[in-house]
């Protein structure tokens, strides 16, 4: 591979951990360059312009907070940011901070192996661009491989089909047309109401219910904002030692059945009204641990669906009862349940009547036909490690990562991954991933690689890996965790369940952001415990 170019780092993928990869690598001296896969910068915010796309943390702590001009300096206009606004954050963070003439853009990389002469990673890409770098970042997002189902003739399809995370740019046009929406989850439910606005005909394809609390969009209010830029050191300072990730603002009352029935009603109701709706799973503490106290919980909201939805029959198939409420991604939602009530609105349940085939006039079940326009796709992703394997990654011995995996991920701490070195993963498998917020989160994890290369650098060291023993106790410690929750009782894709052939492993750990923040830091202060370096088993100096 002559004649490629050479860096000292390279991070793959230009979302929000990546761009603030990109800037701390820079920060310290390195030659370090982003390769992008889009044309643009912000990630599951470049991708996923779907109508209706918002984010479901509050703008105020979904941000950036390595730099305090830059904090008191942007104004969000929502109280939940949709995509426009997430995207041009994004760009103005870019060129703030001089990053994107260091992204080389519609670049994906396709190739990515390890030569263990030189200790440098070799890169390739679609578009023919090849690079060299001893420290590769992969900050690839854990939703962007998306899934298009197999489903039989599609490709005959004479209508247009899209998947919401490569929604064209310039949009979709739903007016007067006979839609079909496949996909239930966070992004079906954002995506729903807004298509029945415009189609002639919205019918949905449900194959499992989703558990959905009002989003309570507003405009930002000003004093609001004003209070939390006063107070932004400290209440950050509360975020990275939440387990969440985040800035409580919904209190917690304990056990369910430390209330009376009619307590325990009106916690919830305060809850389902409250200005954060993910937080509702918080109000009480035993929530994601005791089945009884869940089932209350679950049956709140069932309660709201029933009151919601007008036809009883298609009430009763929205309402989820297969599995915990919180084991799969609770989402928020502005009016989806309401979407049911429309005329022009149509629920299909395709777990009782499963989608057959595509057809050229639209799509067949088991027991009927639909004529279709426009199918749109809310089928999700190879959640966590799809972005990963697709890469094609072979390290040491040509070992490849989708062989490596093929029983399910392994990692130390979710940042390496034994016979791959230099190659640290943000959001990788086995850490909090998406059950933290994630820009919180992406940071905090971008510093630990930071000052871990900055620390080699200053020793001489020229790679680092771990080994298969430490992932296997890593991987005990992240089962471990999941094990004290009802997470594995629900077939989600935390626990790869919806892509045919992977195997059900739970990806995340969840033992808390706050604690994880503890056992990489403690891995450090005993003396690199875990890592080897430049081959051979023993710690740091």
């Amino acid at each position: 591979m002559r004649g490629d170019a050479a860096f000292d780092a390279v991070v793959v993928g230009a979302g929000f951990g990546g761009l603030y990869a990109l800037h701390r690598l820079s920060g310290l001296g390195l030659d370090a360059v982003c390769l992008e896969a889009g044309d643009g910068v912000g990630g599951t915010w470049y991708w996923n312009r779907y109508p209706g796309a918002r984010v479901d943390i509050e703008s105020m702590q979904y941000s950036y907070s390595f730099d305090e001009e830059l904090q008191q300096d942007w104004t969000w206009p929502e109280h939940f940011s949709p995509q426009p606004d997430l995207e041009a954050y994004a760009n103005h963070v870019a060129d703030r901070f001089g990053l994107r003439e260091r992204i080389r853009f519609g670049t994906r990389v396709n190739r990515l192996g390890f030569d263990a002469q030189t200790s440098r990673w070799h890169l390739a890409a679609e578009d023919g661009f090849a690079a060299t770098a001893k420290y590769v970042i992969a900050a690839t997002g854990s939703l962007h491989a998306h899934n298009v189902p197999d489903v039989p003739g599609l490709g005959s399809f004479g209508g247009t089909w899209h998947h919401t995370s490569r929604w064209p740019a310039e949009g979709v046009d739903l007016t007067g047309k006979r839609v079909g929406l496949i996909g239930t989850g966070s992004t079906g439910i954002q995506i729903a109401p807004v298509a029945a606005e415009s189609a002639e005909h919205l019918t949905v394809f449900q194959r499992t219910p989703a558990f959905s609390v009002p989003a309570v969009h507003r405009a930002l209010d000003a004093a609001y904002e004003q209070e939390w830029k006063a107070r932004y050191a400290e209440r950050r300072a509360t975020m990275r030692a939440n387990p969440s990730a985040v800035f409580p603002t919904v209190p917690r009352f304990g056990s369910v059945f430390d209330h009376s029935p009619e307590a325990r009603q009106e916690i919830l109701e305060r809850a389902w009204s409250a200005r954060n709706g993910l937080l509702f799973l918080q109000a009480f503490t035993d929530t994601m641990v005791d089945p009884a106290a869940n089932e209350v919980v679950a049956e709140f909201i069932r309660g709201k669906i029933r009151r919601i939805v007008r036809d009883p029959d298609v009430a009763e198939l929205l309402c989820p009862k297969t599995y915990p409420v919180g084991t799969k991604r609770i989402c928020m939602d502005t009016g989806y349940y309401e979407t049911f009530n429309r005329d022009n609105v149509t629920l299909v349940d395709v777990r009782t009547h499963p989608i057959t085939r595509i057809t050229e006039s639209g799509l067949q079940t088991t027991n009927a036909a639909y004529d279709l326009d426009v199918i749109v796709f809310a089928t999700g992703f190879d959640g966590v490690t799809g972005s990963f394997t697709a890469m094609n990654v072979t390290g040491l011995n040509g070992l490849d990562l989708r062989e490596k995996w093929a029983d399910g991920p392994t990692s130390y701490l979710g940042l390496l991954v034994a016979g791959f070195p230099n190659l640290f993963m943000v959001h990788g498998p086995g850490s909090p991933g998406v059950l933290a917020q994630m820009i919180t989160g992406g940071e905090w994890q971008v510093d630990w690689i930071t000052r871990f290369i900055d620390h080699m650098e200053a020793e001489g060291h020229q790679r680092v890996d771990t080994t298969t023993e430490w992932e296997r106790r890593w991987g005990a410690e992240v089962d471990g965790a999941a094990d004290h929750t009802l997470y594995k009782r629900a077939d989600s894709w935390y626990m790869g369940a919806n892509i045919p052939g992977k195997p059900r492993v739970f990806m995340i750990y969840v033992g808390g952001f706050d604690r994880y923040v503890r056992r990489c830091t403690e891995q450090v202060d005993a003396g690199y415990e875990g890592f080897v370096f430049d081959g051979t088993a023993r710690t740091a100096p």
